[in-house]
C-alpha cells in the first residue's frame, strides 16, 4: 500500500480514537454517544473544536482543561495515538484488500471494549454487538465481492465454537468469566476466524498467558490478592490484536516446527551384471 494512503488510514485511526474515547466514557453511564457536544468532567464546559483536535489538543493545553484546569486523564490521547497506530500498522499489514475494513472496525470496537473493561470491569452489549454487527457486514460484502464464502463460513464457525466454549466455563464456574467475556469470544471469533482459526487460538492462548504473567507478577509483589479481580477482556483484546499483526508469522514458524521430517531413501550402490 502507498505511503500516503498509509499515512491517510492513521489519520482516519487519530479520528476514531477521539470518538472511541467518548464511547468508552458514555456508554458504560448509560449515555448517549452523540448528545450532548462533549464537555469537561469536571465543570461541564463545552470543549471548543479547536480543542478536540486528537493528541494535539492536549498538548497544547498543556493537559489541563481551557476553563477549570482540571487535568486531562493521559487515557484520552494515548487511546488516539494507539488506534492511528494500529490502523496503519493494519493497512500495510492488509493493503488494499476487501479484509481491511472489517479488521479496522473489529479493531476499534476492541480498543474501546478493552477501556471500558480496564475501567469499569464492563464489556457492555452497546459496544459488543455494533462492533460485531458491523465486522460481520463488511466481511459478508468481502466474500460476495471475492467469492470468499469458504472464509466467511469458517469465521462463523470460530464465533460460534468460541462461544460455546467460554458459555461453557462461565457456567461450570461463573467466578471465572463474566457473560461479558462470553459475548467478546464470539466477536473475538468472527474478525479472528476470517484470517483462520489458528489466530483465534493464538489470541486466546496469547492473552490467557499475558493475564496470568500479569497475576502472578501483581502477587509476587503483594500488590493484588487471589481475590482481586482482573479485567479478563483487556487481555483477551492484546492477544487479539498480538494475533492480528504477527499470527501468521508465528503460525508458519509453528507449522514449520511441527511439520514432519522428509523421509530420506538412502541410496544403494549398484552392482554391475558380471
Amino acid at each position: 500500500m502507498p505511503p500516503a494512503l498509509v499515512a491517510l488510514i492513521g489519520l482516519l485511526g487519530l479520528a476514531v480514537g477521539s470518538f472511541l474515547n467518548v464511547a468508552a466514557s458514555r456508554i458504560p453511564a448509560g449515555r448517549s454517544v452523540v448528545h450532548p457536544r462533549s464537555a469537561c468532567p469536571q465543570c461541564s464546559a463545552p470543549i471548543a473544536a479547536r480543542d478536540n483536535v486528537p493528541v494535539l489538543s492536549w498538548l497544547l493545553l498543556g493537559r489541563r482543561c481551557r476553563s477549570c484546569r482540571a487535568p486531562i486523564p493521559a487515557r484520552y490521547p494515548l487511546l488516539e495515538a494507539l488506534t492511528a497506530l494500529l490502523f496503519a500498522a493494519e493497512a500495510v499489514r492488509f493493503g488494499p484488500s476487501g479484509t481491511l475494513p472489517a479488521q479496522l472496525v473489529f479493531t476499534a470496537g476492541l480498543l474501546a471494549l478493552a477501556v471500558c473493561d480496564a475501567e469499569h470491569f464492563l464489556l457492555p452489549r452497546r459496544l459488543v454487538h455494533p462492533t460485531l454487527v458491523l465486522t460481520a457486514a463488511c466481511l459478508l460484502a468481502t466474500a460476495a465481492a471475492t467469492g470468499q464464502w469458504q472464509r466467511l463460513g469458517v469465521a462463523a464457525l470460530c464465533a460460534l465454537g468460541a462461544f460455546a466454549v467460554f458459555f461453557a466455563l462461565h457456567w461450570v464456574r461463573p467466578a471465572w468469566l463474566g457473560f461479558g467475556d462470553v459475548r467478546l469470544a464470539g466477536l473475538l471469533g468472527t474478525g479472528l476466524g476470517w484470517l483462520g482459526p489458528g489466530h483465534l487460538v493464538l489470541a486466546v492462548l496469547a492473552g490467557s498467558a499475558l493475564g496470568l504473567l500479569i497475576a502472578l507478577a501483581l502477587l509476587a509483589t503483594g500488590r493484588a490478592t487471589r481475590q482481586t479481580r482482573l479485567p479478563f477482556g483487556v487481555f483477551l483484546v492484546a492477544g487479539a490484536l498480538a494475533s492480528i499483526l504477527a499470527g501468521a508469522p508465528v503460525l508458519r514458524w509453528y507449522a514449520d516446527l511441527t511439520a514432519p521430517a522428509p523421509v530420506v531413501t538412502p541410496l544403494l550402490p549398484v552392482r554391475s551384471a558380471p
